[in-house]
């Protein structure tokens, strides 16, 4: 009976770390998992933004999807990739510095991102910030928070 009960709580803690460890990954791994980021990801390599959103944080992004970044004007994302100071600028502006849960959003709340301008974020009718729908939240990573967008947006110039 004790050997049936060790194996099992062993069993269980196995089961347990691994499921543990898969909720664990950063948030360009997570991005990288879900397999519709390969746009956001190749660039945020680009801008050499890759390190950091892999380090300590917390971050809270502001994913778009492949889609989102396939609606720019046709040459768009091909021109960024050559100018890795225009194109850090913009994902930078998907960032923001802490972990901010949909819980902690509020209507017309403004949220400073990491490019030193503000987004807003409004909740009446459904989540968006600077006018991108939140189509999935809270997306927990080891290092912080993605809340995925259907729109690639874009810091005033």
């Amino acid at each position: 009976m004790l050997r049936r009960t060790f194996i099992a709580v062993t069993a269980a803690a196995t089961v347990a770390t691994s499921a543990f460890a898969m909720s664990e990954k950063d948030i360009v791994d997570t991005a990288v998992e879900a397999g519709t980021f390969t746009t956001l990801v190749a660039a945020v390599e680009a801008a050499g933004l890759a390190d950091t959103l892999k380090g300590d944080g917390p971050f809270t992004v502001f994913a778009p999807t492949d889609e989102a970044f396939a609606a720019l004007p046709e040459g768009t994302v091909e021109g960024l990739l050559e100018d890795p100071e225009a194109l850090a600028a913009i994902l930078t502006y998907h960032v923001v510095p802490g972990k901010v849960m949909s819980t902690d959003l509020s209507n017309e709340m403004m949220a400073t991102t990491v490019n030193g301008a503000d987004v807003t974020i409004m909740t009446e009718g459904g989540v968006m910030v600077d006018g991108a729908n939140v189509v999935a939240a809270d997306i927990e990573a080891s290092n912080g928070v993605i809340h995925v967008i259907d729109s690639v947006i874009l810091p005033a110039s």
